[in-house]
């Protein structure tokens, strides 16, 4: 699998977890689950290039990693990590701009 397709892939499904957990129709565990996975799955590309490859991704490792730090459930208790998450939501979806203070590396081994 390509890079770019694993990226736009895993956004598109982030964005439906965290909607999912925000909206109260999936519990948070499943979300901390969905990000840990990823993360496993990832390894199994070899990635070594630190470095994003665009705007978007490097949004997608803020948002993978702020989740893997806060933890899902963080979503209903921190009111400011949730704003910045759906901030970092309306950017994938275009209805948004990059987000403030978002430092996205890519994970390598």
């Amino acid at each position: 699998m390509l890079i770019e397709q694993f990226i736009n892939e895993k956004i598109s499904q982030t964005t439906s977890y965290i909607q999912a957990v925000i909206s109260h129709s999936l519990h948070y565990t499943e979300l901390d689950q969905f990000i840990s996975n990823t993360m496993e799955e990832w390894t199994l590309l070899k990635v070594t290039d630190e470095t994003p490859s665009s705007a978007r991704e490097r949004v997608f490792w803020h948002v993978v990693h702020e989740m893997s730090l806060h933890g899902a459930s963080a979503l209903d208790t921190n009111l400011y990590f949730k704003s910045e998450i759906k901030t970092c939501l309306d950017f994938f979806s275009g209805a948004g701009s990059y987000p403030v203070d978002c430092v996205g590396w890519r994970p390598i081994a």
